[in-house]
């Protein structure tokens, strides 16, 4: 479902700015005025005065005009409405449809809050099960079971990071449907995505390193079974995070460097796209460094992760998060305040999870010098960001 501010835009072109003149003047970027256009994001409360006043608008209207929200279906095809409404009649052209369907939203994921790509995402998940369900022949059934299991690995994603990290089970219901649909399958690749996931809801909502690594483990051995260098890489580096945070720091270098010989054997075709990453054994090698307590040499991987990140914007907010953190226990207050800024930038447009729970563990170990100007700015806006 594509989602637009319609009145908000026309009202910006009536008092004759343009997106780039609008985001100039209120010191934001351009794509920050897209986003609420497209109402993906919100104006945090800070910024709502300003853009009041460049619009010439009171504050309740500025409210009307963001509450102000039309919606537009994409048109689908004569075919799939008609084998929505009479599932038995599937074919693989309808399920090649959804899996478009699917892999849009799942681009649109680091660009928008994940709140407000569930509904759209939940309704895609529930027509593939009720398909899946219905469906004669067995080949369109198995492809049904591939996109169920993406959408059911998306949908854990969104339902936990919409969350802010919180609703871990509902997470975890759809990774365990995840699995079985790869198991049905005897899909290993997508099996290991499932229980990569779970371990990520170990790690950071469980605070329980033992169970991420059997988990992440687990993956590794089923990405390895199915070639993926990327995934096994990924899994490994995950290894690696949860003997750091149980303090084994041999055993979490070894799966690093293990993680980096996959690395090494990646080609084009290997892997799927949105886990590809130059930076992802900077990223991660530097959170373990954190881990361990040797904020300098986090700093320098971090530091080091590739500018291409920048495009996954929950990823990198995580990323700049566990850099403020290498300079807050370097005591490099100037610096952790500057990339704190960053994230708070990030956090207000994308409301990612992952970082808001950087953030708050920042917030906490700036508490020493909340009498600085600079730390007090980054509070302010923190609670601001909590009460939107």
């Amino acid at each position: 479902m594509a989602l637009k501010r319609q009145r908000l835009a026309h009202r910006r072109k009536a008092v004759g700015h343009t997106q780039e003149s609008l985001a100039e003047k209120l010191g934001v970027d351009r794509t920050t005025v897209v986003r609420w256009e497209r109402a993906e994001s919100e104006p945090q409360p800070w910024v709502r005065p300003r853009l009041a006043d460049a619009l010439g608008v009171s504050p309740d209207e500025l409210s009307a005009l963001l509450a102000n929200v039309d919606a537009a279906r994409t048109r689908r095809s004569d075919r799939l409405s008609a084998v929505l409404k009479n599932p038995r009649i599937a074919d693989l052209a309808a399920v090649a449809q959804l899996r478009q369907e699917l892999a849009r939203l799942i681009d649109s994921y680091d660009a928008r809050p994940s709140i407000t790509i569930l509904p759209d995402a939940g309704r895609l998940h529930s027509e593939v099960d009720l398909l899946r369900s219905h469906a004669a022949g067995e080949a369109v059934r198995r492809a049904l079971r591939d996109v169920e299991a993406a959408a059911s690995i998306f949908m854990g994603q969104l339902v936990w990071d919409a969350s802010q990290r919180r609703n871990a089970q509902a997470a975890l219901t759809y990774y365990d449907q995840a699995a079985h649909a790869a198991k049905q399958n005897k899909n290993p690749e997508t099996e290991a995505q499932a229980r990569l996931r779970r371990s990520f809801i170990a790690l950071y909502s469980d605070n329980d390193p033992k169970s991420g690594l059997a988990q992440a483990a687990q993956a590794a051995q089923l990405a390895s079974r199915s070639g993926n260098h990327t995934l096994s890489a990924m899994a490994l580096l995950h290894v690696g995070e949860a003997n750091a945070m149980m303090g084994d720091r041999l055993v979490c270098e070894q799966a690093l460097s293990q993680a980096e010989s996959h690395l090494g054997r990646i080609d084009g075709d290997d892997g799927p796209a949105a886990l590809a990453s130059a930076g992802q054994l900077n990223r991660l090698a530097g959170s373990c460094y954190l881990l361990l307590g040797e904020p300098r040499r986090a700093q320098s991987l971090l530091e080091d992760v590739p500018s291409c990140t920048q495009e996954r914007r929950k990823s990198h907010a995580i990323i700049l998060g566990n850099l403020a953190l290498a300079h807050l226990r370097q005591r490099n207050l100037d610096d952790a305040t500057e990339t704190l800024h960053q994230v708070i930038d990030a956090v207000e447009e994308t409301r990612g999870g992952g970082a808001v729970n950087v953030l708050f563990a920042a917030g906490r170990e700036l508490r020493p010098w909340r009498d600085r100007q600079d730390v007090q700015e980054i509070m302010d806006r923190t609670l601001a960001l909590m009460s939107s």
